[in-house]
């Protein structure tokens, strides 16, 4: 199985056995970061630093002259990821003989929020979430659109991955985070998602729902949820808590906002790209799910793009709706975490990758050579030595 890892350029730039490092394990690709959100990263082999803080979302590469006059605009990196950090790492790779591929986060940027809230998901108390844009915004929209055309078209790059193309909500680690206190459930998560911006009040109103309505429907469905009753019992539990009717239209909306932003995406990318370019989103099968691996419809994003990189942290079963409607060629990438100190078992990953082939399985991904120990790197080797 052809196996590729996740990278940030600053594992890469400045250490000069880095690319070399990465290749010895046995991938034959790097899934590099071109557009990425604020982070704080370990680095823990770098002769130079330790900690990288990347303050805020940022393109690792200059921009273009598209973004001449545009209110909204990606932001260029700070000190972690100086000027064409994405294309210095990029050589570097390809001369360790390393496929590289670009990592593009979207929908997913804290500074955005903060500099045009406007452009946020509102819930159902009026709280915004700064972190996650609104994706039926018209401006936003077109914003993602070009920035997923500029990130993922980098020279070198024989494919993309595009992250969080979807909808993004309330599951988010933002600063010292302090959500857990209350077991929202699958349910819970989903009405907490629902967005009553004004484009999004609008879209309701367009499948027949009331938007006042519908937020004092979620906020009387939660009173019990937040005195500790559990919401969980996936689209049952929605339907149980808003009704299937009032259930249905929200998800009509935000299926449809979610299916025509990654078709756009998708055709901007190939329009931007050389013949052959390799075009994949990170996927969840179920469509109401939000967040980095938002939920899609596996047909209709097979039909789109040409694979997906699929969520196993917690098991290989995420694989099978892709699999079961994927086309000859399509690409099911199965995406496990390496790090032992991130929750991830780089020693079972020769019995993991075998289960996750049994599912449908074309590919692996492996999360994160940069943050990995020696010893997980180590793992990460005899494992794919042995596939």
């Amino acid at each position: 199985m052809k196996a590729s890892t996740f990278v940030y350029p600053w594992d890469v730039n400045g250490d000069p056995q880095a690319a070399g490092t990465i290749a010895a394990t046995g991938v034959q690709q790097v899934t590099l970061a071109s557009a990425y959100h604020s982070t704080r990263a370990l680095t823990p082999r770098h002769p130079r630093h330790r900690i990288v803080t990347a303050e805020h979302a940022a393109v690792l590469y200059p921009t273009d002259d598209r973004w001449q006059g545009r209110e909204l605009r990606p932001y260029t990196a700070g000190d972690w990821a100086p000027g064409d950090a994405f294309g210095e790492a990029a050589a570097a790779l390809t001369d360790a003989g390393l496929e590289v591929h670009t990592w593009v986060v979207l929908a997913h940027n804290s500074r955005l929020g903060a500099e045009h809230p406007d452009t946020s998901v509102v819930n159902a108390y009026g709280d915004r979430y700064p972190w996650a844009p609104c994706i039926a915004q018209p401006a936003t929209r077109a914003y993602l659109v070009d920035l997923a055309a500029e990130a993922a078209v980098r020279p070198g790059a024989h494919g993309t991955e595009l992250e969080s193309l979807g909808w993004y909500g309330l599951q988010h680690l933002h600063a010292h985070d302090k959500t857990g206190g209350i077991g929202l459930g699958d349910a819970g998560l989903y009405l907490m998602a629902l967005c009553f911006c004004p484009t999004c009040r609008e879209g309701y109103g367009a499948q027949g729902v009331d938007a006042d309505e519908l937020a004092a429907v979620v906020r009387a469905a939660l009173e019990p949820v937040w005195r500790g009753a559990p919401s969980d019992g996936g689209w049952d539990g929605v339907e149980k808590l808003l009704g299937a009717s009032m259930a249905g239209a929200t998800r009509a909306w935000r299926d449809d906002t979610a299916r025509t932003l990654q078709e756009a995406a998708v055709t901007a990318v190939r329009g931007a790209a050389p013949e052959g370019f390799q075009v994949l989103l990170h996927a969840d099968p179920v469509s109401y799910h939000v967040g980095a691996n938002p939920g899609v419809d596996p047909a209709h994003i097979l039909s789109v793009a040409d694979g997906v990189v699929v969520p196993c942290a917690g098991g290989p079963g995420l694989l099978t709706p892709f699999a079961e409607v994927g086309a000859e060629g399509s690409v099911v990438a199965a995406n496990f975490t390496v790090v032992s100190g991130m929750g991830g078992s780089p020693g079972t990953l020769a019995s993991d990758a075998a289960r996750a082939r049994a599912l449908g399985a074309t590919e692996l991904r492996l999360y994160h050579a940069g943050l990995a120990s020696d010893a997980d790197l180590e793992a990460v080797r005899s494992a794919l030595a042995g596939l």
